[in-house]
């Protein structure tokens, strides 16, 4: 018997970045806890689910993992639309890299929806003898971006959880600070007569109804 996919909010996260800089050997690590050294570069785009409960609520997340090369950008500018959450990825050895952030920033900001949660992500803070973009770097860049940093390694399994549970925990309280606003326009109507226009608060309106 196939087993019930139960979970009360659902989350499309993507990761962009240029080719070569671990994308999905984070996806990977975070999903089946799994490495691999000859991971070949991302045809198009690969995807992945994850359950994570935050306040006592379950949530889903679907994480696509886009190739960085140039031919496939608009294969995978299309998964942009509907993904509350993006990370974009560097490769702390690789300055062309670094240098491309602002690409892929102005990218999903162009095609991503709007109010989309993003993290900047410094990848393989292991190969620090070989690191040519500095973590302050890093986090100058960001606070640019406006946006969380984090330096990962998917190899030595650095930060992996804990840069999923961060973009979660954001794009969480996002849709909960939507709702009650949402909750508080439902409480209130216009109504007009020949001399003004007043907010008359229904939520307030019912509960007198209640009490007289």
């Amino acid at each position: 018997m196939k087993e019930v996919d139960n979970y009360e909010q659902l989350y499309k996260i993507i990761i962009i970045g240029d080719s070569g800089v671990g994308k999905s050997n984070i996806l990977g690590r975070y999903l089946h806890n799994e490495f691999h050294e000859d991971t070949k570069s991302t045809v198009g785009v690969e995807f992945g689910s994850k359950k994570m409960v935050i306040e006592n609520t379950s949530i889903k997340l679907q994480i696509w993992d886009t190739a960085g090369e140039e031919r496939y950008r608009s294969i995978t500018s299309a998964y942009y639309k509907g993904s509350k959450g993006c990370f974009i990825v560097y490769d702390i050895t690789n300055p062309q890299s670094f240098e491309d952030i602002q690409k892929w920033y102005e990218e999903i900001k162009r095609s991503g929806d709007k109010g989309v949660s993003i993290i900047l992500v410094g990848n393989k803070c292991d190969l620090e003898n070989e690191r040519k973009i500095s973590t302050e770097a890093g986090k100058n860049k960001a606070k640019e971006m406006n946006c969380p940093f984090y330096e990962t390694s998917a190899l030595n399994n650095i930060m992996i959880e804990e840069v999923f549970k961060s973009i979660c925990e954001d794009i969480f309280n996002k849709v909960k600070t939507e709702k009650k606003d949402e909750d508080d326009d439902d409480d209130y109507e216009i109504v007009k007569d020949e001399n003004k226009t007043v907010n008359i608060n229904t939520a307030d309106s019912k509960q007198k109804k209640k009490c007289c």
